[in-house]
């Protein structure tokens, strides 16, 4: 959970930013739009296999430019 106090002299904007950027920090923005739809476990497992597919083909790409 986010908590912002806000400073002697800040703007109730300069705030709400600071909140913003601890929450995009912390990945709750990223979890609460993973949670708003359910997702099917066999559509899990494409997404998690196409990132591992990903990852390796980035490596591959790093080790070939050395």
């Amino acid at each position: 959970m986010v908590f912002i106090k806000i400073r002697e002299g800040e703007s109730i904007e300069e705030a709400l930013r600071r909140f913003k950027r601890d929450c995009e920090r912390n990945g709750i923005l990223k979890e609460i739009r993973r949670r708003e739809h359910h997702t099917s476990p066999s559509v899990l497992r494409k997404i998690k296999q196409k990132e591992a597919e990903r990852k390796l083909r980035r490596l591959k790409r790093r080790r070939s430019s050395r």
